[in-house]
């Protein structure tokens, strides 16, 4: 079955998509973005037409996959006729009720990873998370998300809500830290480059084990004075120095609970 499909969105998510559906041999019609240089990209690169105005999404496709920000996704689909054939939506916070109402066919599928424009993934290997309104509707989707990997779940809306905050808590917030270390090597003239083996071995580590049994350092077992001396160089910056203490008092009180 080669179906032919509408890519509304070209992100960073939008654009993994768009290039492993056309892999798979889908048939990629159009892209749809509100700025034109990054629809015209994206279309360039899957074979499609594009257009930066939703009332000129063609209707001349099986599926629709939106892969917007959840703030944008009801103000644009609103302008757009589906003709109720079926809509599938990327996000792991949005409720399959969102889009209901744009059509009678809904889906997600869900990647559970991050994603940027210019970095390589094996889509094979990323966890997928399947809901639709209909058993009908699953199966095509599961069609759809069995071609793009080997790993396919079903979950509810529910249950992809809090795989979406364990994926925050796991990914975003921890590259946020990174950028804090990065910005504190970097005012006293180190590269952010020599705490790569660290965040290697930090990742590499609880692969194996639980990360509550990998963690170290002085918060777990709350040494003050290692602790005061940090908050003493972190004195002029108070949002850093308050942070600090929130994440230190949060490691030493998760850890008092589990033992």
């Amino acid at each position: 079955m080669s179906l032919k499909c509408v890519l509304i969105g070209a992100g960073n998510l939008a654009t993994h998509l768009g290039e492993e559906l056309k892999c798979k041999g889908f048939q990629i019609v159009q892209v749809y973005s509100r700025t034109k240089e990054s629809a015209q990209i994206l279309a360039n690169k899957v074979s499609a037409s594009y257009t930066t105005d939703p009332k000129e999404i063609t209707q001349l496709c099986e599926v629709f996959i939106v892969a917007l920000k959840d703030d944008a996704l009801s103000h644009i689909l609103l302008e757009v006729n589906f003709a109720n054939k079926l809509i599938i939506h990327c996000s792991g916070s949005l409720h399959i009720s969102a889009i209901n109402k744009f059509s009678e066919n809904t889906g997600v599928i869900y990647p559970l990873q991050t994603f940027s424009k210019n970095r390589i993934v094996k889509f094979s290997e990323i966890p997928l998370y399947i809901e639709a309104n209909s058993d009908k509707n699953l199966e095509l989707v599961k069609f759809i998300a069995d071609k793009l990997s080997d790993n396919v779940n079903s979950a509810s809306s529910e249950d992809r809500l809090v795989l979406h905050i364990a994926a925050v808590f796991a990914c975003n917030f921890v590259n946020h830290f990174y950028s804090l270390s990065e910005s504190i090597l970097e005012e006293k003239g180190f590269d952010f480059d020599i705490l790569k083996p660290l965040i290697k071995e930090t990742a590499n580590k609880i692969l194996s084990i639980s990360p509550s049994d990998a963690q170290t350092g002085p918060a777990v077992r709350y040494d003050k004075s290692i602790i005061e001396k940090h908050l003493g160089i972190l004195d002029e910056n108070e949002k850093l120095s308050a942070l600090y203490k929130a994440i230190s008092e949060s490691i030493f009180n998760f850890h008092q609970k589990t033992k």
